[in-house]
């Protein structure tokens, strides 16, 4: 948990009071024996995201808690200030410095980010932690307002250094859009540069290029339509999830850009414009945005931001997860065809009846995640580009779920790679399986038989093939003896098998350095 200074809590470790709603027939005390409480736990959360799984997706409460976007929302408010005193504003000449700043810049700095700065006299200043965080929500339940619940927060904070007289400077001309839309983006690129893509790397890219190259000499049969066809190498079967994500990666990475609205009640910068005309509000507004906090900066919008860009990047992750459901797929199939066997955990049980089950769950729980997110962000990069005329309320309460198909997505990511790391390969049973299907050669025979110019050679090796009885060695050797082709084709023929006859390994690029690939987007 965050800590500030003095006793830290959890924002959760608390209960309210019976609630005033008892009689309503929608209360949760009409359940007899239940009682209502808010303390969050395993067992007591509503989603398996904040209970049975919270230990597994716990860094995200770092991007997408209640905490994190008030946290995000002081970042901005604090550095709006700080630009307004770099520009500086007239009343507000004079005033700031990089030391101030530094201090500043503590209001919402976590504990581990503070460094040396202190206060008056050497005293530490704290950093922002769930007390803040508390103090905040508790102006909130008066004002009924989450942003002037942050702006009265940060206007408290600057009495500490001296600046009550200054502090109506927060928040100047500046409407909520203004700081959610550029919070927003802020925590959307930290998650996706700290957690979502080094989880991709880590659980999925870098597990499966091992795999394509442990299995690159490895036959397999393949099945088109579920049935025995043209053998292949396993790796270069692994090979193509790597090259699909990879190219969805290079291809959209460097192109996505986290945009911020920042222009005032419907856009227009129209009460900067009115309080200071001689200013260049849109430089301003401009440096504010992309140099300062490292964004790019919607020109022309209403009062809130088109939302297109943060579209862009749910629907990268949908397709990256539609490239893993695949995936997933794939490999449950191959353990049901026990081409893998799976590393037993010791005191787990597979099925409450059937003793000797060991299940592929670590696949189907990644596939169940996977589209659970793929629903949530479908959903989201539908509906948050939309929005009546200049503005209404439902991208608020939408976006509040954004951390929800992260965090299925982050399961997902860790099923895989257990999933993974616990598949021995049966290399009896892919011998086995390719010697059943003997068949499969009748391709390269026919091949080469049309290549010497003999006269209906896909014709002769289906007569031959589809018979209703199984081909082999043989059999083989059989019918070419019948051919009127020279010895040296005869030997040629007869050589070919099902377990040479594999085509190419798979090629690989080098793997992307994919948070450098984001960072080329600006």
């Amino acid at each position: 948990s965050h800590k500030s200074a003095g006793k830290s809590t959890s924002l959760y470790a608390h209960t309210t009071k019976k609630s005033t709603m008892a009689s309503s027939p929608c209360s949760s005390s009409q359940i007899k024996g239940w009682s209502p409480t808010n303390t969050l736990s395993e067992l007591t959360a509503i989603t398996p995201v904040d209970g049975r799984y919270r230990g597994r997706v716990n860094e995200l409460a770092a991007y997408f808690s209640e905490f994190a976007l008030i946290r995000y929302r002081v970042r901005v408010e604090v550095e709006y200030f700080i630009a307004l005193c770099r520009l500086p504003v007239p009343p507000l000449r004079g005033v700031g410095n990089p030391d101030l700043y530094a201090k500043l810049r503590t209001i919402y700095a976590l504990e581990e980010l503070v460094g040396d700065v202190s206060g008056p006299g050497g005293t530490p200043l704290p950093a922002f932690g769930e007390e803040a965080a508390r103090e905040i929500k508790a102006t909130e339940r008066v004002t009924n307002h989450d942003v002037k619940a942050v702006e009265y927060y940060v206007k408290r904070r600057l009495g500490e250094f001296g600046l009550a007289a200054h502090a109506e400077w927060v928040h100047f001309a500046l409407t909520s859009q203004d700081v959610n839309n550029t919070a927003i983006p802020l925590l959307l690129r930290e998650a996706t540069a700290q957690s979502y893509l080094p989880a991709l790397s880590t659980c999925v890219l870098e597990p499966l290029r091992d795999m394509v190259e442990k299995y690159a000499d490895v036959a397999m049969l393949s099945r088109t339509h579920g049935q025995p066809a043209t053998p292949t190498r396993l790796g270069k079967e692994i090979a193509v999830f790597v090259e699909r994500i990879e190219t969805q990666l290079r291809c959209t990475l460097p192109l996505l850009k986290f945009s911020a609205k920042f222009g005032g009640a419907t856009g227009g910068l129209n009460a900067h414009l009115t309080a200071y005309p001689g200013e260049d509000w849109r430089k301003f507004a401009n440096d504010f945005v992309c140099s300062q906090l490292g964004l790019d900066r919607e020109q022309n919008t209403t009062q809130v931001g088109h939302y297109d860009n943060q579209a862009a990047l749910f629907d990268m992750m949908r397709r990256v997860n539609v490239i893993l459901l695949d995936l997933c797929k794939d490999f449950w199939t191959y353990i049901s065809l026990e081409y893998f066997g799976q590393r037993i955990t010791k005191g787990e049980v597979g099925s409450s009846t059937m003793p000797h089950k060991v299940n592929p769950i670590d696949f189907e729980n990644a596939e169940g995640n996977l589209g659970l997110a793929n629903a949530l962000l479908s959903h989201l990069s539908s509906k948050l580009p939309i929005s009546r005329l200049q503005r209404d309320l439902t991208d608020s309460t939408v976006w509040r779920s954004a951390g929800m198909p992260f965090a299925h997505t982050l399961l997902a990511f860790r099923s895989l790679q257990r999933g993974l790391s616990k598949l021995w390969l049966r290399s009896e049973v892919l011998t086995a399986d390719l010697e059943r299907n003997f068949v499969v050669v009748a391709e390269p025979v026919q091949t080469i038989l049309r290549r010497e110019g003999v006269q209906g050679a896909y014709e002769k090796l289906k007569d031959l093939t589809r018979t209703g009885e199984r081909l082999n060695q043989d059999g083989l050797n059989a019918f070419v003896d019948t051919l009127d082709v020279s010895d040296q084709v005869k030997s040629e023929l007869k050589a070919i098998s099902p377990h040479t006859y594999i085509g190419y390994p798979a090629v690989l690029d080098p793997m992307p350095d994919l948070v450098a690939l984001l960072c080329s987007s600006k």
